[in-house]
């Protein structure tokens, strides 16, 4: 059954100067940027109460408000695919994502995602938009993931991302060996030539990375990232943008880089590893209920602790 929606924001600061379709996107997440260029050619998306259109520039502080018919959301199958569940209650989950996993259905990737298990798991996330799922990893990015199973909680949790107020704190393995750990404050936005991948843009996204170092080998380097925001690909982007790109990255990582005398596993393994070396370890959010603080870990999973093995064995024999 169609449902009405209703809801406010105000244009904040930092989206001066942004389309009205483009701002709306950030500020109404819940729904597709389609669906929101809709309505505002619809005049069910007003600028200070009045019908504008999508490509309509903001100044900031204006009052954005939504009042639209909801159809129903496409239904996506339920598929009893296993979910490894680090933590749940009534209103979060927290989950442990595989590498090879996509979050989302969309073109290429119509099932076998996250969100097809979590409506095995627990079918009355079919209500929620997008299945509670609040905040994505790429595809072969492992680790934590939280997720809301009612709407006031995932209303609170999309909210505390962007308040920033959630810690996400990742693993990676690098090529290079930086001296000391640093901050890449750089704004990302989509690459001008190449929509699959995104850039460090000046019209881009304000964005910022802290990374320090773990541990040091030959020529790569075991890093952990501590993210303040939450674009596509930051880590990925910032890092080959510091010149230090994650091993096994397919859009970012360049070539392999081959320690000299190093053994042929070793080799092997730098030239072959199958995805980029990225670990959501931690993950750190207010509960929206008990409004206590949440921590939780997963570790390494199994492709990295091997991959980390070698280069300190290489780097142990060739000192």
């Amino acid at each position: 059954m169609p449902r009405t929606v209703e809801a406010t924001q105000r244009v904040p600061a930092v989206l001066a100067g942004a389309r009205l379709d483009q701002a709306a996107a950030e500020l109404f997440s819940d729904y597709s940027r389609e669906r929101l260029k809709a309505w505002i050619n619809a005049g069910e998306l007003t600028v200070d109460g009045a019908r504008v259109k999508p490509k309509t520039k903001l100044h900031g502080d204006e009052t954005l408000a939504l009042r639209a018919t909801l159809e129903e959301e496409e239904r996506f199958e339920a598929q009893a695919i296993p979910l490894d569940v680090v933590f749940e209650d009534d209103a979060v989950m927290v989950v442990n994502k595989p590498a090879g996993m996509v979050v989302h259905p969309a073109a290429g990737n119509p099932d076998g995602t996250l969100l097809n298990a979590l409506l095995h798991h627990h079918p009355a996330l079919a209500q929620l938009p997008r299945a509670g799922i609040v905040h994505r990893l790429d595809k072969d990015t492992t680790g934590l993931m939280m997720v809301a199973k009612t709407l006031p909680a995932q209303t609170a949790l999309v909210e505390q991302l962007q308040a920033r107020t959630v810690s996400r704190q990742y693993d990676a393995v690098v090529i290079g060996t930086p001296v000391a750990g640093g901050t890449v404050d750089a704004p990302i936005g989509r690459h001008p030539k190449d929509r699959k991948r995104q850039a460090v843009n000046a019209s881009g996204k304000p964005a910022v990375t802290h990374f320090r170092v773990v541990e040091r080998f030959r020529a790569h380097t075991h890093v952990r990232c501590q993210l303040e925001t939450g674009r596509t690909h930051q880590i990925r982007v910032h890092m080959a943008h510091a010149r230090y790109p994650l091993i096994g990255d397919p859009l970012y990582g360049g070539r392999p880089k081959l320690p000299p005398g190093a053994a042929e596993p070793l080799k092997e393994i730098l030239r072959e590893f199958p995805r980029q070396a990225l670990h959501a370890r931690k993950l750190s959010f207010i509960h929206p209920q008990t409004e206590q603080t949440l921590t939780f870990r997963a570790p390494l999973p199994d492709d990295l602790l091997m991959l980390l093995d070698y280069l300190r064995e290489d780097h142990a024999t060739m000192r």
